[in-house]
């Protein structure tokens, strides 16, 4: 059986952080009913790494993939949510408790307690780094409640890099506020629009148990 569905969506409006330097989120109205038009048809301009999205491998390499490229297969399925908010990085097999566990349905997802949901752009988070994703055999998914699964500071973004070049698929900016650790049903498609380095994602889990 499965459980209620989660929104682990940051909400996207004016007061959303996004990445220092990056395109932030605006809205206007092209008609608007409260003027005198018949509809309401708004018109909105962002980073599509703002808020929740998938970045595509596109991102740090131009000869990989954009996200209308991406197979879909790995945004749906098991995931494992793992809690490391008490933890700093680098994050390794043991600090995130699968030293001696597969991850469920080759899906995880990390809640450092850094999310920009809150309204704040984090000074720093938590993040896997290169070695241990190499060892994480067969991830396909790679989630982070934090901005990103590189630490702030990466100018090499080594850990995108490890990830895209082993199969898997990366999601940022989740809110797992209300999320405890344990097996979950993901669901997170990203937007199919054509070319781009990342596309935004409305993300949901349901609990998994017993039946």
């Amino acid at each position: 059986m499965t459980g209620p569905i989660i929104d682990i969506s940051v909400l996207v409006n004016e007061a959303t952080p996004e990445w220092p330097g990056d395109t932030p989120y605006s809205c206007r109205w092209t008609w608007q009913m409260a003027r005198g038009d018949s509809v309401n048809v708004s018109c909105i301009s962002a980073s599509p790494h703002v808020g929740t999205h998938a970045d595509a491998p596109f991102h740090v390499d131009s000869s990989w993939p954009a996200a209308d490229a991406m197979a879909l297969d790995a945004f749906s399925g098991p995931a494992l949510v793992v809690d490391v908010s008490a933890l700093d990085g680098p994050l390794t097999l043991e600090s995130l408790g699968l030293a001696n566990r597969s991850v469920t349905g080759d899906r995880l997802l990390i809640r450092t307690g850094r999310s920009i949901a809150g309204g704040v752009f984090p000074a720093d988070w938590p993040w896997i780094d290169e070695d241990t994703v190499r060892k994480l055999r067969g991830l396909r998914l790679l989630g982070v409640d934090a901005p990103s699964v590189d630490p702030r500071d990466s100018k090499t973004l080594g850990v995108h890099r490890a990830l895209f070049g082993g199969g898997a698929v990366v999601l940022e900016n989740l809110d797992l506020s209300e999320v405890e650790a344990g097996d979950y049903e993901l669901t997170a498609y990203p937007l199919k629009i054509a070319g781009l380095d990342a596309a935004p994602v409305r993300a949901v889990l349901r609990r998994l148990g017993p039946s």
